[in-house]
């Protein structure tokens, strides 16, 4: 296979990335940039490059048109050792107007990416899923359509790992944290909210939150390009999981120790909301090799620069 001539005959890995824009598909690609990889990107015509500006010199950017065709030139021009596709439209609750973009997004995309490797020959798959593809630890039970979308793109792997042996590796995420996190995530409410002082509205806080952080998310992504090439053809699926959730409100009060700072929330001052993931996922299966090592105490202290600006 590509990946392991390539580790025999000592030259540089090439990987291909989807969802290089997103806050960690972008770190993704610093991070195999470090160690070694040459790396090329899909992004939409008009995507701005602002997440990869201080290596935009160093990788090849590809523009996807949106058509089948199109992902079979950029994925021959680029000839990776192994795909690792990040891209997604995430929405924890969706309009009736939102589906088509769901659909393109997290389903034809991701087909089109699929195909494309088989026409060319690259066998080898990262790809990214969601914990929320288990409400309630159920083997599926999809916490909202976005998780749905998830699920069914799985599904359609089935078949080119079934009639043209892929070798695939799903990493289910679980909540992700980070310096420079862009995102208006947790960790940034609650910087937020203890700056400023006002009190937050929320709920009665007793859901468990699994919160990993960014080093450990891409750490896990490149232990399981690592495993591809022994892996038979086939599909295997790990949960990204820091394997401590914590309450909420016990997270407000770790946040508060760690920082020093006040977080004045109101507890109940919101009701949870339609299928709270009250707890997420339990005991998903671990990728081999792979630990989480970032305490949050620790963790949460690299976001305060962003937070302050």
């Amino acid at each position: 296979m590509q990946t392991e001539a390539a580790a025999a005959l000592g030259v540089a890995r090439r990987a291909l990335v989807t969802g290089a824009s997103g806050y960690i598909g972008g770190r993704l690609v610093g991070h195999l940039l470090r160690q070694g990889w040459q790396v090329h990107v899909v992004l939409r015509p008009h995507t701005a490059l602002h997440t990869l500006q201080a290596v935009q010199d160093r990788i090849t950017v590809h523009r996807h048109d949106g058509s089948t065709a199109g992902m079979g030139e950029l994925m021959a021009q680029a000839q990776p050792h192994t795909v690792f596709h990040l891209a997604s439209l995430f929405l924890a609750q969706h309009r009736p107007e939102d589906v088509p973009a769901l659909i393109t997004s997290n389903l034809l995309f991701g087909t089109q990416l699929a195909e494309a490797m088989v026409q060319h020959g690259v066998r080898e798959l990262v790809n990214t899923g969601t914990a929320w593809q288990h409400y309630e630890s159920q083997p599926y039970n999809p916490v909202n359509l976005y998780a749905a979308t998830k699920q069914a793109f799985e599904d359609l792997l089935a078949y080119y790992v079934q009639a043209h042996d892929l070798k695939v590796c799903t990493l289910a995420l679980f909540d992700t944290y980070g310096p420079d996190d862009p995102r208006a995530k947790l960790i940034a409410l609650l910087w937020k909210t203890a700056l400023a002082g006002v009190p937050l509205p929320m709920s009665p806080g007793e859901q468990l939150i699994d919160l990993v952080h960014i080093d450990d998310v891409l750490a896990a992504y490149t232990q399981a390009a690592a495993l591809l090439p022994q892996q038979a053809p086939g599909h295997a699926r790990y949960g990204v999981s820091s394997g401590q959730p914590l309450r909420l409100q016990d997270l407000v009060r770790a946040f508060e120790a760690a920082t020093g700072c006040t977080v004045p929330i109101v507890w109940g001052g919101r009701s949870y909301r339609v299928r709270e993931v009250m707890q997420p996922w339990h005991n998903p299966p671990r990728l081999p090799g792979w630990q989480p090592r970032v305490p949050f105490a620790t963790g949460v202290l690299q976001t305060r620069p962003a937070m302050q600006g």
